[in-house]
């Protein structure tokens, strides 16, 4: 009867208004025989529209990965471990780390090899955590389920799956592709296609253009020839390009590029190899290929015809070596750290486009020459920009080998203190208050520098509060996070806010003052109800999470706001319940939702809470009860609009009153 009746209650409470039961993934099994003592357990994850599963490979501090177990058994071994698809890899700019998840559907797949012709029933277990836009769930345990029948291998779907055919599953996940990854393909094509550009605004690429439209000019018979022979020469300089791409990726495989993103060990390399490219770019030394190259390329292209224009193009490409190397080697680094394989393609595919197109259609219609500026001083000053851009993008790899290491070397406060040194001298040198070695004579400041100069000069200013706590939006996937610094309330300053709660010289038993915002929270139910009973105040339980990316979110840009920090602190108590507290339980405890399964961890036993009490299983969630747990107005989810969460809070205290 309990059961039932437990059933009936969560039943009611899904179908209230602010019911928030999410269930978006669905798993599958399958087994793969690969040889007679070989086979694959395969898993499936459907993932619903909107949602993403996170990878088992996430770095330290950051959400929880998927995880799998399978339990032991002299009938087999397993082989390696859990393998996974490429997914997609993004900063992320709240746990400021590289996060690699999966949307749509993917696969997993466990070789295992058999010791014994016996019939088996293997059992495993998936641990995993899955977001959307504003919600998190809580880490949930799922039941694997495989069956291999002697040298046969059978399949047993997992009850998640509500009947749905195994074969069709692993099709889907096989050919849907993630929307996400090609809208990250999408954005290295486009950074790329720019640098390009960029590049062809360098002392080293600029002025071979007119010197190559004087070839083709004098080479070509007729007009027609000379456009045949400019669209070929365009298209050796993106073969030249793409095949650099190709090898890149040949050399690290997916496996490989998917580890840099979080290596230490890569991310330090990465920062020197740019810092070499940005000092080289200020006019240094500059980075060239042996000159004998040069000349061996420039013998094989006075053989004439489509392969002696291939020859060009390569010495194009070697002669301006040390103009575009440092923007090629940024580009291949930024690529190969997304995590896809095809990445250094895509990033070579749009740089030499936008290298080859101009140099093509100059040669293919020279009179267009005459609307090109001349050659001078402003070809260094691009140089030394993209030199300054590629200097504070080196420090962004080092702050990530940082917070990977937790060394708290590079915290908030010293990162941006750099970049605001870095983008402040930037200003001064656009204003022409520095000048470098290669630098012309400055008599006069043109429009375009000015401009340009005003622009940088506005974004140093702009990242000046930052060290004082300003969110800093603008710039929120570069510096670490706001409680990765010296100070989590900003330089000067030790608390966030006001109200007389901040003063709390005895803080009760079971409680702590929680960063940044300095207000007085419990982490269990039952001793904060106490206390609010104690202090007659209404209690706020907040099921959140460490791993919750959008929890964090609310605290940072929500709850910090004028209008909401002093309710917080001075008139509700706080009762902050972590569905993901990996701290184990003090005794055993029999899960209601799955019969026969104990609670492990602190964390579950405030999920089943949630769901049970509350018919609602994401994070955030905010509920505003009496001293008798009585809910003062439906709970509210993630909520970013600063009004309609003061407004909630407003109303749930004066029922109260």
């Amino acid at each position: 009867m309990k059961k039932i009746f437990l059933l009936l209650s969560i039943l009611f409470l899904s179908v209230t208004s602010y019911s928030q039961i999410h269930d978006p993934v669905k798993w599958s099994t399958n087994v793969e025989k690969i040889s007679d003592t070989e086979y694959d357990l395969i898993i499936v994850a459907s993932i619903e529209e909107n949602w993403h599963l996170y990878s088992q490979n996430v770095p330290e501090d950051g959400p929880i990965p998927t995880a799998f177990s399978f339990e032991t058994s002299a009938d087999f071994e397993l082989i390696g471990n859990v393998s996974e698809e490429e997914g997609h890899t993004v900063d992320d700019p709240v746990f400021n780390m590289k996060i690699k998840y999966f949307e749509t559907s993917t696969i997993f797949k466990q070789r295992i090899k058999l010791l014994t012709e016996n019939t088996l029933k293997i059992a495993g277990e998936v641990e995993f955590m899955v977001c959307d836009d504003s919600n998190c769930l809580p880490p949930t345990f799922v039941d694997l389920n495989f069956s291999i029948t002697g040298k046969k291998a059978t399949t047993v779907a997992n009850e998640t799956t509500k009947n749905e055919t195994n074969k069709s599953n692993v099709e889907v996940a096989k050919t849907t592709k993630s929307k996400s990854s090609n809208k990250s393909l999408l954005t290295i094509f486009i950074i790329a296609f720019f640098s390009g550009f960029a590049a062809l605004l360098t002392p080293c690429v600029f002025p071979m253009i007119p010197m190559t439209v004087s070839f083709f000019t004098k080479q070509s018979k007729s007009k027609a020839a000379g456009v045949k022979n400019a669209i070929i020469y365009g298209f050796s300089i993106v073969i030249i390009y793409v095949l650099l791409g190709i090898i890149v990726s040949a050399i690290f495989g997916a496996d490989a590029l998917n580890a840099l993103s979080t290596n230490v060990w890569f991310n330090i390399i990465f920062f020197l190899l740019l810092v070499i490219f940005a000092i080289s770019f200020l006019g240094a030394f500059e980075i060239t290929l042996p000159s004998s190259w040069g000349t061996k390329v420039d013998a094989q292209a006075d053989r004439g015809g489509i392969i002696g224009i291939f020859f060009m193009a390569l010495a194009l490409a070697i002669v301006s070596f040390s103009c575009t190397g440092p923007i090629v080697g940024t580009l291949l680094v930024e690529a190969a750290a997304g995590g896809s394989q095809i990445g250094p393609i895509v990033g070579m595919l749009g740089f030499s486009l936008a290298l080859a197109i101009p140099f093509a259609l100059f040669a293919a219609f020279p009179g267009w020459l005459n609307s090109l500026p001349k050659s001078g001083g402003w070809l260094n000053t691009v140089k030394v920009v993209l030199g300054f851009l590629e200097l504070a993008l080196a420090f962004k790899f080092l702050s990530n080998a940082d917070l990977v290491l937790q060394l708290h070397w590079l915290e908030r406060e010293v990162f941006l203190a750099i970049w605001i040194t870095i983008f402040g001298t930037l200003a001064f040198y656009l204003f022409g208050k520095i000048q470098l070695p290669h630098d012309s004579p400055l008599t006069h400041i043109s429009v375009g520098r000015l401009g340009l100069g005003l622009l940088t000069l506005s974004f140093t200013i702009y990242m000046i509060p930052g060290l004082w706590g300003a969110p800093l939006n603008l710039i929120s996937a570069f510096p670490p996070a706001q409680h990765y610094s010296e100070s989590p309330y900003g330089v000067g300053f030790t608390k966030l806010g006001s109200g007389s709660s901040d003063n709390h010289s005895d803080i009760p038993e079971g409680a702590h003052l929680m960063a940044p915002h300095n207000i007085l929270a419990f982490n269990d139910y039952e001793k904060g109800l106490a206390y609010a009973k104690k202090v007659g105040k209404p209690a706020m339980i907040d099921f959140t999470g460490h791993a919750c990316v959008n929890c964090r979110k609310m605290e940072q840009n929500v709850w910090a706001k004028d209008q909401v920090l002093p309710i917080l602190k001075n008139e509700v108590v706080l009762i902050s319940l972590y569905v993901d507290d990996k701290r184990k339980l003090d005794g055993e405890i029999e899960s209601k939702l799955r019969p026969g399964k104990k609670l492990r961890y602190i964390g579950q036993k405030w999920s089943e809470f949630q769901t049970i009490k509350y018919g609602a299983n994401a994070q955030p969630f905010y509920v505003l009860i009496d001293h008798n747990g009585e809910n003062l107005i439906d709970p509210t989810g993630y909520t970013p609009d600063v009004d309609e969460y003061h407004n909630w809070l407003k109303e749930g205290i004066a029922n109260f009153k």
